[in-house]
């Protein structure tokens, strides 16, 4: 199998883990919550359009989502250090907190369907998440630098 099908693959079957995961809980939080908290949390401070466009919504989406986070307290506006201006988006701890608990609420109803995993299955599946998470923060330094668009 070529590198490009293999990743296709793993996307592919990564939506439909998350569709399932999503699915499996009771939670009604919309996804661009945690997506939010999870691109704040990987890339830290960044401001709304730039939030935005990683998040892959509209400039006033983001507003209203960045609102509902900030009247939580799940988020902070910063002042941006580089132009007085401008403000910075930052996760706020109590924000990361409610998406540790979303995460462990989302790995609490997918083990069932893991539950007869083998050890060298756990053993492969722990290796391919290790594989992508590296990539993942290669890719997330790199947006940092903004050595990626």
């Amino acid at each position: 199998m070529q590198t490009s099908e293999l990743i296709g693959d793993l996307v592919a079957v990564n939506h439909r883990l998350t569709r399932l995961a999503a699915s499996a809980t009771d939670n009604t939080e919309s996804p661009a919550v945690w997506r939010t908290l999870s691109v704040l949390r990987d890339l830290g401070p960044m401001r709304l359009g730039e939030l935005a466009r990683v998040s892959r919504v509209s400039q006033p989406t983001m507003t209203k989502l960045v609102h509902a986070l900030d009247e939580r307290g799940w988020v902070r506006r910063i002042a941006d250090e580089h132009d007085a201006r401008a403000w910075l988006i930052s996760a706020d701890p109590r924000g990361l907190a409610a998406l540790t608990a979303w995460r462990d609420e989302l790995a609490g109803a997918m083990a069932p369907y893991f539950d007869d995993l083998t050890g060298d299955e756990r053993e492969t599946l722990a290796r391919a998440v290790a594989i992508v998470r590296s990539r993942m923060e290669r890719a997330d330094d790199a947006a940092r630098t903004g050595a990626i668009a």
